[in-house]
């Protein structure tokens, strides 16, 4: 009883104990995901980005777009009926960083690839109420007049290649004529159309 209230009445020890006991529920939780397949191994039939999908995955970084999109179908009816398949681990396991996200001020976009066409989302990207009127969406006219020039392009995937994801020799090496010359827009809109491709959509 009266080691009870010593530690009821001594605030440094409340909160070291605190701290203890978190810790071992965290690491308890955490921990067997870095061993569960489910968690580090690709779902079947997930390809790295190709080198124009890479960069549009970088131009959507820029812009801020996971700041309204998110990418992460969450396991509930109203959202596999809205989104499709709800999102698994192994799908993002070449993503660096991952792109899940919380807000959605605009749709979730795990399952946005192949939906609509690439005419439907470059004109959306450049001024979204020409095909969604009421869309509160900002236009994006600049990315139609950027233009890459794979300068960086083969050193990203060298990157990625020492954190897991499988570039070849092949890739690395026709990465900057994969993407030279074309526009931001097409980077992006290939980036678009292959996320979540991976899983067939399950409506």
């Amino acid at each position: 009883m009266k080691q009870h209230e010593l530690v009821e009445k001594n605030l440094g020890l409340m909160i070291f104990f605190m701290i203890i006991a978190v810790s071992i529920g965290g690491l308890t939780q955490i921990v067997p995901l870095f061993f569960q397949p489910e968690t580090t191994e690709p779902v079947e039939g997930l390809k790295p980005y190709t080198a124009l999908q890479l960069e549009g995955r970088d131009i959507y970084i820029r812009e801020g777009c996971v700041g309204c999109h998110s990418q992460m179908v969450r396991p509930f009816r109203a959202e596999t009926e809205r989104y499709g398949h709800y999102s698994v681990a192994g799908e993002s396991v070449y993503d660096h960083p991952f792109l899940w996200g919380s807000k959605r001020t605009g749709p979730d976009l795990a399952r946005v690839g192949g939906r609509y066409s690439d005419e439907w989302q470059r004109a959306h990207l450049y001024n979204p109420r020409n095909v969604v009127p009421e869309s509160i969406m900002p236009a994006y006219p600049w990315l139609a007049e950027g233009v890459l020039d794979g300068k960086k392009t083969a050193d990203k995937m060298r990157a990625l290649r020492t954190l897991g994801v499988p570039y070849s020799d092949e890739d690395i090496a026709g990465a900057k004529a994969a993407v030279e010359g074309k526009s931001e827009m097409d980077a992006i809109v290939a980036y678009l159309q292959v996320l979540g491709t991976a899983i067939t959509n399950k409506r």
